[in-house]
């Protein structure tokens, strides 16, 4: 047996693409903070494997060229398009990630502050990560409106949460903008000022 690559095996799709935009990385990395979240896999196998799509099937060992995948990895295989990025997309959401879960523990308290009666491990999963990542977004990119951020926030909402959460994660964040307003910690410049 020789060692294959299993992206060799088992090649992305060469007909489906789509373009690596913006929203599709804020989508990714909402999924890696998670995946992090949940199960502490080292940060960039995960970007690998989430931005990049780059399958590590237990390929540390020897595969055959016939093997036999499990069902999900058919599924997951089955259901891949292949992504086109551009470089500051690519950029944009590893400074988003790195910076997210920096800001982590710092804003998970304000969440609950804001959070109208709510413990933090009662907030959704998903919620509490968007929070986070919209909050960095907010608060780190000088270039990006808070109402952009806030509209990114609620529209991932829509795909990945429940009904009620776009209402919540809406009122969280208008209330921390307020807040770092108010702190004269929210620096934007060039496009950033637009609606801030």
């Amino acid at each position: 047996m020789s060692e294959l690559n299993l992206s060799d095996v088992y090649p992305l799709g060469k007909n489906k693409r789509m373009n690596g935009t913006r929203r599709l990385a804020r989508e990714k990395v909402l999924q890696i903070f998670i995946a992090w979240s949940v199960c502490q896999t080292d940060i960039d196998e995960l970007f690998s494997h989430i931005f990049y799509r780059e399958f590590n099937f237990d390929d540390t060992h020897e595969i055959e060229k016939d093997k036999f995948l499990r069902p999900e990895e058919i599924e997951e295989m089955d259901s891949d398009t292949r992504i086109d990025w551009k470089p500051e997309s690519i950029d944009f959401g590893k400074e988003l990630l790195k910076l997210s879960i920096a800001n982590r523990e710092k804003l998970e308290s304000l969440i609950e502050e804001y959070a109208d009666n709510w413990k933090l491990e009662r907030i959704a999963q998903i919620d509490k990560a968007l929070l986070i990542i919209a909050a960095t977004e907010i608060l780190d990119f000088e270039d990006i409106p808070p109402k952009v951020s806030i509209n990114e926030a609620l529209e991932i909402a829509k795909m990945y949460s429940t009904d009620k959460s776009k209402t919540f994660i809406n009122g969280v964040l208008d209330s921390l903008l307020e807040r770092f307003k108010k702190e004269n910690i929210l620096h934007k410049s060039g496009r950033g000022l637009k609606n801030s």
